[in-house]
């Protein structure tokens, strides 16, 4: 009987140990390297916070920096709008429902690498599919992927084919929403949009929380479609902030400096995130039906 309480941490084990050797160890051992000139192949010294300072006099860096919060602040709310209408239309039952959902969420689950060939294609300047509709509208062509004004956008347009996840996580949010609350204000006259806004809004907000945070986190580290799509360019207009760790790390075999950059990434994703907009205002307008 004694020996029972330790019988739930062996079920845990196998999780905990992934997390030590594969989640935390790597962390720690990366905040480490971030003190150290750290080359692939070499001998190691340590600089202490000269990555850090370096970093900061680098103008690269902040061209990174650039790009990459212009790609979440069109991302992100882009991303959760269409995965909420997206959720929407599939959420009434009809005959081609099933169709429809594997349809919206295939491209979550096809390999980056494909996406980018894809879109490359629908891309192109003189064969694409995107500017020969374009061109029936009388608009001409847009040099999506070779100029400074639409890299970054060419960039989350293509992202958005890969909302699977969050609109499978707001449609279930959807099935959640109680019909009575409905009912009640269609019988007080509410319209459609009303009760958007008033019913189904507050009653998802926890979903769209959680969707905004993992959206941030993963829109902070893009990296295979800019490497893939634009290579950084033009002009480094899209070289994002995960592609500048990248090339320290591999290119220029810097393991050490691209540490201090990946740490210094963790640590504006984790203010942006916990400080500066979504927990700080999440009580203004997350509704939790339980502690109402």
């Amino acid at each position: 009987m004694k020996h029972k309480k330790y019988i739930p941490y062996l079920f845990i084990l196998p999780w905990l140990i992934g997390l030590i050797l594969f989640t935390l160890g790597p962390l720690i051992f990366s905040c480490i390297m971030s003190f150290y000139d750290w080359p692939i192949v070499g001998k190691t010294n340590f600089i202490g916070l000269k990555n850090y300072i370096d970093m900061f006099q680098d103008p690269l860096f902040y061209n990174a920096l650039k790009a990459t919060f212009r790609y979440v602040f069109l991302y992100v709310p882009l991303n959760t709008i269409f995965a909420l209408f997206c959720a929407i239309l599939i959420n009434p039952k009809f005959r081609l429902t099933s169709m429809f959902k594997v349809l919206l969420f295939l491209p979550t689950i096809v390999s980056g690498v494909a996406i980018a060939i894809v879109w490359s294609w629908i891309y192109d300047k003189e064969y694409g599919i995107l500017n020969y509709f374009l061109s029936l509208f009388g608009i001409r062509g847009i040099n999506w992927l070779g100029d400074r004004k639409w890299s970054i956008v060419s960039l989350v347009i293509a992202s958005l084919w890969t909302m699977g996840n969050t609109m499978l996580i707001f449609l279930a949010a959807l099935k959640n929403v109680p019909i009575e609350l409905y009912e009640a204000a269609y019988i007080d006259g509410a319209n459609n949009w009303q009760r958007f806004l008033k019913i189904t809004l507050p009653m998802i907000s926890p979903s769209i929380l959680f969707n905004l945070i993992t959206t941030l986190i993963s829109a902070f580290q893009v990296l295979t479609l800019a490497l893939l799509l634009t290579g950084g360019g033009p002009a480094r207009s899209s070289y994002v902030f995960a592609m500048y760790v990248y090339h320290n790390a591999f290119r220029y075999s810097q393991l050490g400096y691209a540490a201090a950059n990946a740490w210094f990434m963790f640590i504006i994703i984790f203010i942006f995130i916990l400080t500066m907009i979504l927990f700080k205002t999440s009580n203004l307008w997350v509704y939790y039906e339980a502690e109402s």
